[in-house]
């Protein structure tokens, strides 16, 4: 059974297969997400970054989870460094992570708001995005049982569970027509 689940915690205490970073595409961990990986997951995860990186913008790459509590980390890199992210950057970077989470048969993964902090992009449009994207891929067949955004606060929490709720009630309404 597949699921999407929203909860607000820490991403880097996640307890899933791999949790996504909202990286920049030169995969260099700065603040915000990056941040908050680096410090906890120690220096390796950047030593892989710096050897695979940089990579185009809406790729996305995977490393080790380091110190984590998730073995991998997926770098969206839905922004260049110093830059903002785009609706466009941010579909494809987290349309690439679902892809490479599935072809490394990875059961569950976590994401952030990719792109929120200083990549600019409203709370509202990543959240429909996100959906948007996690859902296609669900549907598509993965082997991913569960797809978890992992919120930094309950105003993040609430307009994502208001976000699925209406994707849900669109879904409804497509097969009421039907």
């Amino acid at each position: 059974m597949h699921r999407i689940r929203l909860e607000v915690s820490d991403i880097t205490e996640a307890k899933v297969d791999a949790i996504v970073n909202a990286a920049n595409s030169d995969l260099k961990l700065g603040s915000g997400v990056a941040g908050a990986i680096r410090t906890k997951g120690g220096p390796s995860i950047q030593a892989e970054c710096d050897a695979i990186g940089p990579v185009e913008l809406g790729s996305a790459a995977i490393t080790g989870g380091g110190d984590l509590v998730a073995r991998h980390v997926i770098h969206a890199a839905s922004m260049q460094l110093g830059g903002s992210t785009s609706e466009e950057s941010l579909r494809s970077s987290v349309c690439r992570s679902l892809e490479i989470a599935h072809e490394h048969g990875l059961r569950s993964i976590a994401f952030p708001a990719v792109g929120t902090g200083v990549g600019a992009l409203s709370l509202q449009r990543c959240a429909e995005i996100m959906f948007e994207e996690a859902q296609r891929h669900l549907e598509a067949g993965t082997s991913l049982e569960e797809i978890r955004f992992v919120l930094f606060d309950e105003r993040a929490y609430r307009l994502f569970e208001e976000v699925q709720d209406a994707a849900r009630i669109q879904a409804q309404l497509e097969r009421m027509r039907r």
